[in-house]
């Protein structure tokens, strides 16, 4: 089922600093879309407008063609968008099982994503490590069959060969998913669906296209050191 989310020149405000300078983007599924940028450059803030944890001061959120700029962050939720932020994406007081046990019908199935989680189930989820978290916070959206999946950085604390899991993971799902990351990853250049890439740069886009065009436009010369 085909489905896709974007911003429609949106604009976004912290006080009297506007973070998002009518940011248009356009995130379609199933398949990954990557929000680039450093600190600072917005792709955090996107996320959360997608999301709706934080009001427009201008333009529109559309999902599959319906505006849906004034529904609140928990009614896109109820119709199937999950958030995963950078920070306190786990419920911290309860255990791993708990935590899994909110989403997952079959927590067999949900463990085959990370094993490694195995063991910790009956730990509180506020004393694992920060890449344990992530294991754990994506564990519950993979198995919360979503219709969008918004994620700020998935693969933050793990190791590389779990960040390229992560990413296999995500890029295997029948839904439409959007991370923000600060370098493009690079278990994404060899998943052969294609992933859209935008990048922005202190709120504003400065590059929207396929991952692999974004790889040329930024390939060095040939006196440029890599």
């Amino acid at each position: 089922m085909t489905t896709h989310i974007a911003l429609h020149h949106a604009r976004v405000r912290y006080g009297p600093l506007e973070a998002l300078h009518g940011v248009s983007l356009t995130a379609p599924g199933p398949g990954v879309t990557v929000l680039l940028g450093r600190n600072g450059a917005g792709r955090t803030t996107a996320l959360r407008a997608l999301a709706g944890t934080v009001p427009l001061s201008g333009g529109h959120v559309l999902w599959d063609g319906t505006d849906v700029t004034r529904l609140p962050a928990y009614e896109r939720a109820r119709r199937g968008l999950c958030l995963i932020p950078d920070r306190r994406a786990v419920f911290g007081s309860l255990t791993v099982r708990e935590n899994l046990e909110l989403t997952a019908a079959d927590l067999g199935t949900t463990l085959d994503a990370y094993p490694q989680l195995s063991p910790l189930l009956g730990r509180r989820a506020g004393t694992l490590s920060g890449g344990e978290q992530r294991m754990l916070a994506l564990s519950r959206a993979l198995s919360a069959r979503a219709r969008v999946v918004l994620v700020d950085e998935p693969a933050q604390g793990m190791s590389p060969a779990v960040a390229d899991r992560t990413y296999e993971l995500l890029s295997a799902l029948d839904t439409c998913v959007v991370v923000a990351e600060q370098r493009l990853p690079p278990a994404l250049r060899a998943i052969r669906r294609t992933t859209l890439v935008y990048e922005l740069r202190r709120g504003e886009v400065v590059f929207g296209g396929e991952a692999r065009e974004r790889a040329r436009s930024h390939r060095p010369g040939p006196r440029e050191v890599p």
